[in-house]
């Protein structure tokens, strides 16, 4: 399910302050804890431990913050309890914030942007409920094929149910702060199409962020690459370290199958042995598969190679999810497999094993 489980993981992002200008009051209770026990405001960090911004004492069964914020950013209420423990993520503005501390379900509301945020974080945790019901099921080594098929499609559904909680809240929140949160943390998620539409309704002032810049640019370049669109030329190495560019291949008048895929990557390596078939059965008929690896280990890229009896040109810059590849044609999960007619046009994008196989029945009569 890619990585929608990790639904609340929250880098701090400034946003443009929505408060009003007289500061901010968090006042707050802890499900269990104790007059004298610690509550503290934390800033995550990437690759490291939480920074410990302020912290309150909890007395009469309460505690509070006081301050001024200048602009508004997202950040954690923690309380450290071994057995207990209690967070939840909210947006520092000025105002008068009430937080409600649960190890199971905590609420943050109070300030506009809180409040649409806390609308946003129930109606996800609706759908994550249903999920881990699925999931559960799932893990039960006594269900019969037909019945793990079935649940997999409503994960599947659940997973879109998600998406679409995602794309109405940031319409909703248009001209919010929030919409440019959730946009930050969700937008590798949504179509292209739909999210281009959603950035070309948001605000100037909110357009010129450097996130939503970026999502823009992701937005320009799935649209130069998408079906009906001349491929973008790749220049990268092959296993021997020798130049290597798609363009060496693609446009020379054979169909050329795009597998942009790495040796550790275990549906990429299931897909495998259909491509091998579709080779061995189409290479001498004007067909050609030219492989695009990002893996970023050149020996595991070499064994994987040999291990799936990969015979085609292969090329990659060993930059993992950073590639060149990634960037050009927005790829956001592998395997994806691109076809491309003589010419150099996209035929398809997102294609499976199977229908591959289906296209070059059609196109290699």
């Amino acid at each position: 399910m890619k990585k929608l489980f990790c639904l609340f993981t929250v880098a701090a992002v400034g946003l443009a302050s929505c408060g009003g200008g007289n500061g901010y009051t968090i006042t707050g209770t802890v499900e269990g804890a104790a007059d004298g026990d610690t509550v503290y405001v934390m800033k995550p960090r990437q690759g490291g431990d939480p920074e410990k911004l302020n912290m309150a004492i909890i007395s009469k069964g309460k505690f509070t913050f006081k301050g001024t914020q200048d602009s508004t950013v997202n950040l954690y209420i923690v309380y450290e309890d071994e057995v207990a423990p209690a967070f939840a993520d909210f947006f520092l503005e000025n105002g008068k914030i009430n937080a409600t501390l649960k190890p199971d379900a905590s609420t943050v509301t109070g300030t506009p942007l809180n409040d649409a945020y806390q609308v946003f974080k129930d109606e996800m945790a609706i759908v994550v409920g249903k999920q881990r019901e699925v999931y559960g099921a799932l893990v039960q080594s006594e269900l019969a094929e037909e019945e793990r098929a079935a649940k997999m499609i409503e994960m599947q559904s659940l997973q879109a149910e998600m998406i679409n909680v995602v794309k109405e809240q940031v319409e909703l929140n248009i001209t919010s702060p929030l919409s440019v949160y959730l946009l930050e943390q969700f937008g590798g998620y949504i179509d292209h199409s739909e999210l281009g539409d959603l950035l070309d309704k948001m605000p100037a002032e909110l357009q010129n962020k450097e996130s939503i810049a970026t999502l823009k640019e992701s937005v320009t370049k799935a649209n130069a690459t998408k079906e009906g669109n001349q491929f973008v030329d790749l220049d990268m190495l092959t296993p021997n370290g020798d130049p290597i560019k798609l363009s060496d291949y693609a446009g020379k008048g054979k169909i050329v199958l795009v597998d942009f895929w790495a040796s550790w990557c275990g549906p990429c390596r299931r897909e495998m042995p259909k491509l091998v078939d579709a080779y061995a059965k189409y290479k001498n008929k004007g067909f050609e598969i030219v492989g695009v690896s990002l893996d970023r280990d050149g020996e595991a890229w070499k064994k994987g190679i040999a291990d799936l009896n990969i015979t085609w040109p292969q090329m990659s810059d060993l930059k993992y999810w950073q590639s060149e590849a990634v960037k050009e044609y927005v790829i956001r999960g592998i395997p994806h497999l691109m076809l491309l007619d003589g010419e150099g046009t996209i035929l398809a994008r997102g294609l499976s094993g199977d229908e591959v196989q289906e296209k070059l029945a059609e196109l290699l009569k």
